[in-house]
């Protein structure tokens, strides 16, 4: 079987240089803050309720979702922020955490029930 190509031919892959690649900065889908070096990719609609689109967040946004919302309210708001920021918890949060670096990580309490 022939070879596609050659041991010592000059095949070399392109190398793009740093300039060349766009630098994307993508806001958080929540609080719309930048983003920072940890991306969570959140289903609005949870998976366990058919859900396929994907969404960044930081992870202390993701797990403000979690904690206030049940699997049916988030299925319910679906890809509408402005629905879940009319939660006064989820509101409180959001204004909080505004003036927060994007690496910024602490505990959420959770919902009570």
């Amino acid at each position: 079987m022939a070879r596609k190509h050659s041991k010592h031919g000059p095949y070399e892959e392109p190398q793009l240089e740093e300039e060349d690649v766009p630098a994307t900065v993508a806001p958080c889908w929540l609080c719309g803050r930048v983003l920072g070096k940890t991306i969570v990719w959140h289903h609005p609609v949870p998976k366990s309720r058919g859900g396929r689109d994907v969404v960044p967040m930081h992870p202390i946004c993701q797990q403000t979702l979690v904690a206030n919302f049940t699997n049916s309210e988030l299925q319910r708001h679906a890809m509408d922020v402005e629905a879940l920021l009319a939660n006064p918890a989820v509101r409180k949060f959001v204004d909080w955490v505004a003036k927060k670096d994007p690496d910024f990580t602490a505990t959420i309490t959770k919902k009570q029930r």
